[in-house]
């Protein structure tokens, strides 16, 4: 009975009640709508790191990752095999040859990380072969007579080898992808001029289009722009096994674009035997051995078990080499509680106004429901099950727009290009889709109930000081 009176107590002044759930509705889809855009941002870049970059686990010879020493390799290789073999949750291993060198065209140079993989199985691994850019070749696809290299688009930028030209072909494109008639024609004094970086298309830009336009069209631009030689070459060179200097021109086998500024500009990837023959390293050696696991939930347990078993190595998974991404995905859920119980607070000093002026509003009344032998405690139950109520059906409004925006978004994305260069300098993409996990609907669930019943205690509290004969009197 009494749940049946606090129910129909709460709409009894719609206006009212509506308004403090319209509140709740938007504070809680705010939140839930904020926590899973973050959320994808952090899935995605866990995912990029496991995926494009690191794997599950890797295994070095101690002091190698700090000194990158081409003698640092691995002994007894085939042991470390063995025991990632052996261990539970492991399905794929492969051995990298991994020298540091310099890249360079007669265009410009760079620092690199030069990795000799055995193609094969780097493909069961990574899914690098899937970030090729389209029209730049292909993952070690293409014959050659020269030796093949795979590298990322910001290497390909900083050695000149992408550059922006503006061509026919270009303003077709453009055409189609509705840029207005106006805006192109303002390009044509740069058809078919050469822009060696897009710093200085982008000057050019906005020496030829307002700045609305270039806010409006300036990445479409760009991308009609791009231009890049398929089979262009590069010259790396490094020190061989006696500490020689050596090198070899290699050809350009393709291009990969990922969401990590820094790794797209320093790593290179080429066939392990063509860099183990420029080396003069034995076969056999490795540098790094990496191991692909089932699930990523198994990754501590399952580089504790292999560092056990191989004591003399270094063994670090992908939480101990991106120690501030494991931070972030550890801590991710005490993250989404304290914000949402920011913003639930806020709601409660609504939620505690609104029931505080029900309650002095319906003083006579309450008066006689205690006068007609209603206890206390019933009264206090009666209040607190309205302001639950509140909560709950703002929440759950909440919540079930949250989970349909997240759904459509998830579905389209969510562009942040205006931000891309800051996002990607850090690893992070700028494309969101919008993910949550039904964990933290059920955690949201109780905070609700919870706030609903803290925002109750002092208008409760505030009704049963009600002296009945009192109250029976006052209009």
């Amino acid at each position: 009975m009494i749940t049946s009176i606090a129910w129909k107590n709460v709409w009894r002044n719609k206006t009212r009640s509506l308004t403090v759930i319209a509140a709740v509705t938007v504070g809680v889809f705010a939140g839930v709508f904020a926590m899973a855009a973050i959320n994808s941002s952090i899935v995605q870049r866990i995912d990029a790191a496991v995926n494009e970059e690191l794997s599950h686990i890797q295994i070095d010879n101690p002091g190698f990752r700090g000194s990158s020493d081409i003698a640092n390799v691995i002994a007894e290789p085939e042991k470390v095999v063995s025991v990632l073999e052996e261990t539970p949750g492991v399905t794929h291993i492969t051995g990298r040859i991994i020298v540091r060198g310099i890249a360079s065209t007669s265009a410009g140079s760079a620092g690199v990380e030069i990795n000799g993989i055995d193609v094969e199985k780097e493909q069961q691994i990574f899914t690098l072969k899937e970030r090729l850019i389209p029209g730049t070749g292909s993952y070690f696809g293409s014959d050659t007579r020269l030796n093949s290299a795979f590298i990322g688009e910001k290497l390909a930028k900083e050695l000149y080898i992408i550059r922006y030209i503006l061509t026919e072909e270009s303003f077709a494109t453009l055409d189609a992808e509705g840029v207005p008639a106006a805006v192109t024609g303002k390009l044509k004094p740069l058809e078919n001029q050469r822009f060696t970086t897009e710093k200085k298309l982008s000057e050019a830009l906005s020496g030829l289009l307002s700045a609305k336009e270039v806010k409006l069209y300036a990445m479409k631009i760009k991308e009609a722009a791009w231009s890049y030689r398929e089979g262009s070459k590069v010259i790396l060179t490094f020190l061989d096994a006696n500490g020689t200097q050596t090198g070899a021109a290699f050809r350009i086998s393709g291009i990969f674009r990922t969401n990590n500024d820094f790794f797209e500009a320093f790593s290179v990837f080429v066939p392990r035997d063509e860099l183990l023959r420029l080396t003069g390293m034995e076969e056999g050696q490795y540098h790094r051995i990496i191991a692909r696991l089932e699930e990523n939930d198994l990754t501590e347990r399952a580089s504790a078990a292999v560092k056990a078993s191989l004591p003399g190595l270094e063994v670090m998974n992908w939480k101990q080499i991106q120690t501030d991404l494991a931070m972030i995905a550890d801590y991710v859920n005490q993250i989404y509680g304290i914000f949402m119980v920011l913003i639930l607070a806020a709601l409660a000093f609504g939620i505690v106004n609104t029931m505080l002026m029900a309650v002095l509003e319906r003083t006579r009344e309450l008066g006689m429901l205690s006068a007609i032998g209603m206890n206390r405690r019933r009264v206090f139950a009666m209040i607190m099950l309205e302001s639950i109520f509140l909560s709950i059906v703002g929440g759950f409004a909440g919540m079930a727009v949250s989970a349909i925006v997240i759904a459509i978004t998830n579905h389209t994305g969510i562009n942040l290009v205006k931000y891309a260069e800051g996002l990607e300098a850090f690893g992070y993409s700028a494309h969101l889709y919008p993910t949550i996990g039904a964990d933290f609907f059920i955690m949201l669930t109780v905070m609700i109930v919870i706030t609903g019943i803290i925002s109750a205690i002092y208008p409760a509290r505030k009704a049963l000081q009600l002296n009945p004969v009192e109250a029976l009197r006052g209009e």
